[in-house]
């Protein structure tokens, strides 16, 4: 499941690395809801074109695929800086010390070893996309209005790519926990319980109040 968790953060080098890497992280994060505003304009533009002037927006479908990847990969490195994506909380939250660091640790490690591996793959499939003599330096095109597919291809690799980067720092912040046997590690996603969630909804609906 996906639960509530908060990251801690001090003066520590790894704390200030996981600042700067969380500023980049929000800004693709922007980018991603961005992408995603531009599609609800494009089919309000597309549906009032077909609706009133019997013109739709042409290469719609193109344009929605090529903002796919906008939208798909570049929030998760976000996403996993917070302990958002899907989590064993309930099993997490009833481990504690190092058992919970070595839990945590093992499975950040497993998740790196599987975001390469997609690093290594998404980039081979930009490199049989993109080349520097062909027409708008790409081997493929969409369908409609031929939209050049590469730069939607390399979206991929780089969104892993910073993925992995968070979770090098994961990696380093359990493991840091578990060697010095720490309680409450800085730069990785805490596990909270239902007092603190509850404390922390309220302070979010003050804030918007």
């Amino acid at each position: 499941m996906a639960g509530h968790a908060s990251v801690l953060e001090d003066e520590s080098r790894l704390s200030q690395i996981d600042r700067s890497l969380l500023r980049l992280e929000k800004f693709m994060a922007l980018l991603s809801g961005i992408a995603v505003f531009g599609l609800m304009v494009l089919a309000v533009v597309s549906v009032g074109g077909r609706n009133l002037m019997n013109a739709p927006l042409p290469g719609y479908v193109d344009w929605i695929e090529a903002a796919m990847p906008l939208i798909a990969f570049l929030g998760i490195s976000y996403v996993q800086r917070d302990g958002g994506h899907i989590r064993m909380d309930i099993v997490i939250s009833r481990l504690k010390g190092r058992a919970q660091w070595l839990f945590e640790l093992f499975s950040v490690l497993l998740i790196l070893l599987v975001v390469v591996a997609l690093i290594w793959g998404s980039w081979s499939h930009f490199g049989r996309s993109f080349d520097f003599n062909a027409p708008m330096w790409s081997r493929d095109s969409s369908i409609d209005i031929g939209l050049p597919i590469w730069p939607a291809k390399l979206l991929a690799p780089v969104a892993f790519s910073v993925l992995a980067l968070r979770l090098v720092l994961q990696v380093w912040g359990y493991g840091r926990a578990l060697v010095l046997g720490l309680a409450n590690p800085v730069a990785v996603p805490l596990v909270q319980d239902a007092a603190a969630q509850a404390a922390a909804e309220a302070e979010q609906l003050d804030g918007q109040g």
